[in-house]
């Protein structure tokens, strides 16, 4: 199954939608290389799709990952993070009352079960660091920058480590098992996304890009180097020009894969037989920003 990053959650009730200039995102370049006519679902006509528990779950580790290291350094301990996991899924509800009504009404044990499902990836995390012994520079760090040839990028990083000699470790967590084939690829490019902005806000390339995978608890860490990430500046600047082309025409093209078996628009894909709603025109795509599901895995 596909990593879950890429679905775009509606703004909540009343929330005014900012008017922003359009920017790439890693999730939103991500869905432009594995389909086009699936990123104009996203990103212009800005499709709902309905999340799924396993995506609520990534979405509500993340949030007590970040709170555990607001915390001292002594208090982030296993007991700590996992009383934090009640009243993160209470605010992140309390925002999206609708998220409750994916879990049975009926079956008082289902949010239960389902918090529980939470704590175990929790207690993984636990056993792939110490968070005692880090002291991050920053969680969920909003990112953006303009590359010289007038792409913007814009995303989240998960964690950003500095080390006393200015060494910068970029750390992303994964809910599911450590992917392999596309789903690999596809956090990878991910990471070297965030790796070519923090390059180019800072003067300095990654000494690390890091993947925690928190279900089977395996890591992956990567090293990449300066011509590497200016060949795939080249690339994220390719895909922009390619997205600028289709939007002027309207010209997004459906391209099947197996991932298809877990897209929410097969019934307006014409592969499917399926007809995609009205074009609504270009430039006002989704301004760039990955909604908080698009943040977890």
């Amino acid at each position: 199954m596909p990593d879950t990053d890429t679905v775009t959650a509606d703004p909540p009730p009343g929330a005014e939608t900012p008017r922003r200039r359009p920017a790439l995102s890693p999730s939103r370049a991500s869905d432009f290389k594995q389909c086009p006519l699936l990123y104009r679902f996203r990103a212009v006509d800005r499709l709902p799709e309905t999340p799924t528990k396993a995506q609520l779950r990534g979405t509500l580790v993340h949030s007590v990952l970040e709170r555990l290291f607001s915390l001292p350094q002594a208090d982030r301990t296993p007991p700590q993070a996992k009383e934090l996991l009640a009243p993160a899924w209470e605010d992140l509800s309390a925002e999206r009352p609708e998220w409750i009504e994916l879990f049975d009404q009926e079956d008082p044990e289902a949010v239960t079960s389902w918090l529980s499902s939470a704590e175990q990836l929790v207690d993984t995390y636990f056993g792939l660091e110490d968070p005692r012994r880090l002291e991050p520079e920053a969680c969920e760090l909003h990112v953006e920058i303009e590359l010289g040839s007038g792409v913007l990028l814009r995303g989240y990083v998960d964690r950003l480590d500095v080390a006393p000699t200015g060494e910068i470790r970029v750390v992303d967590y994964k809910t599911g098992a450590a992917p392999r084939e596309i789903g690999e690829a596809k956090a990878m490019f991910q990471m070297k996304f965030y790796a070519v902005v923090l390059w180019r806000l800072r003067g300095v390339v990654p000494r690390q890009l890091k993947l925690m995978y928190l279900t089977d608890g395996q890591s992956l860490a990567y090293t990449p180097d300066e011509g590497e990430l200016i060949r795939f500046e080249r690339t994220l600047e390719a895909i922009w020009q390619a997205i600028l082309k289709a939007g002027k025409t309207g010209d997004f093209r459906p391209n099947p894969s197996k991932l298809c078996a877990w897209c929410d628009h097969q019934a307006l894909c014409p592969q499917y037989g399926g007809t995609p709603p009205p074009y609504p025109g270009w430039p006002e795509p989704d301004p760039g920003e990955e909604s908080v599901l698009d943040r977890a895995d």
